[in-house]
């Protein structure tokens, strides 16, 4: 992409439009050094946590990073002392509770580690960084990487589409499933949705609609593969499945009252906004590390990942267990719907005037604009 993108900043400047600012993704590392070539500034936009932002940006400080190797200690290796799972706060600052084998699968696989180790060489040249986050939720992240990056750091979220739900609701025509949604009492369904690809094995499938099935909760889940062989396995159960779903639409939906969730970033800057508490089963990526802020950090949720059975499966009678300990308001389950109601205010209040996140965007106008420079 690099070369039709310079020939594009060529012909903008030819026509005396050269750009105030390059805004790049984290992981286009080129943005950067054409960036720095021409003299314009290149804010790097990062999709992910500031806390998965900082595991990156600090990899060098973690155990076994130094020489090259891509592989963290694990939880059976991950033992300080004796005294418990080695924190990544204890190497990298303003990350609490993330554990070292948060990083796994996808720290230990060399080729993929490289390629982000490369793209971070490129973000210390930049001229500031924006997180799509917001600080009510990762200020100790954001504080510490304010003390050591090189460049102005910003957060403007939750980037989420929330501007067009006055849109949507102002559209009387109506899905079949937002029809079903109001036919449903209040909290009392629960949304499945596990990313935008199939990305759990066909055992697991099994077993989360056995699972939901048997827990006897009412449930909508979103899968875009597999929806007949699924329909037949939840044959009885007060559910139904869909290829597609307006994810935000939903999860603002007053029948909706958790959210059975991969921990992708934008899935979950969706549920903090509307206020739904989470069940998390992360598969790779950022996603163990968000499920630890939902869980450990933020305490809005709980995690089905440490019911994990030898094969690697989550069983359906844990499964069940987990999603009515959720929706049923058993154990500390009220506690967890309140703390989700506090993050909904802040995740609306951030973005509105004098807002940490509209304080950030004006920072960021102000720092880009021309005649500041």
């Amino acid at each position: 992409m690099e070369a039709p993108f310079v020939r594009l900043l060529d012909g903008l400047q030819a026509q005396g439009g050269a750009p105030a600012a390059i805004v790049a993704d984290t992981f286009v590392p080129w943005a950067v050094r054409v960036g720095n070539r021409r003299r314009i500034p290149v804010c790097v936009l990062s999709p992910l946590s500031a806390a998965m932002f900082s595991v990156q940006y600090h990899f060098h400080r973690l155990p076994q990073a130094a020489g090259g190797s891509a592989s963290p200690p694990l939880d059976g290796a991950d033992i300080a002392d004796g005294v418990g799972p080695c924190l990544i706060e204890n190497y990298i600052p303003g990350l609490k509770s993330i554990r070292l084998a948060d990083l796994e699968p996808s720290h230990s696989n060399k080729a993929a580690l490289n390629s982000i180790l490369e793209a971070y060489v490129e973000v210390r040249k930049a001229q500031c960084v924006i997180f799509t986050s917001f600080y009510e939720i990762e200020s100790d992240a954001i504080d510490s990487l304010r003390q050591e990056l090189p460049c102005p750091v910003f957060s403007v979220g939750p980037c989420i589409p929330f501007m067009a739900l006055q849109e949507h609701n102002a559209n009387t025509e109506k899905e079949s499933y937002m029809a079903w949604l109001d036919a449903q009492p209040v909290n009392s369904v629960l949304y499945v949705s596990l990313g935008s690809f199939l990305s759990v094995s066909p055992a697991q499938l099994d077993e989360i609609a056995y699972g939901l099935a048997q827990s006897k909760v009412r449930f909508m889940w979103v899968l875009r593969d597999a929806c007949s062989r699924v329909e037949g396995l939840i044959q009885g159960s007060d559910g139904m499945v869909v290829p597609w779903s307006d994810q935000l639409k939903v999860l603002c939906h007053p029948s909706v009252g958790g959210f059975l969730t991969h921990c992708g970033m934008n899935s979950m800057l969706e549920a903090l906004y509307a206020g739904v508490p989470m069940l998390t089963l992360p598969i790779v990526l950022d996603q163990p590390i968000n499920s630890r802020l939902i869980v450990d950090v933020w305490k809005v949720g709980y995690s089905l990942k440490e019911k994990v059975r030898a094969d690697s499966v989550i069983g359906r009678d844990e499964i069940a267990e987990a999603v009515k300990k959720l929706m049923m308001n058993s154990g500390d389950a009220e506690g967890v719907r309140r703390r989700a109601s506090l993050l909904e205010e802040a995740s609306r209040t951030t973005a509105e005037e004098g807002g940490s996140s509209y304080r950030d965007i004006m920072a960021f106008i102000d720092f880009i604009s021309p005649s500041k420079r």
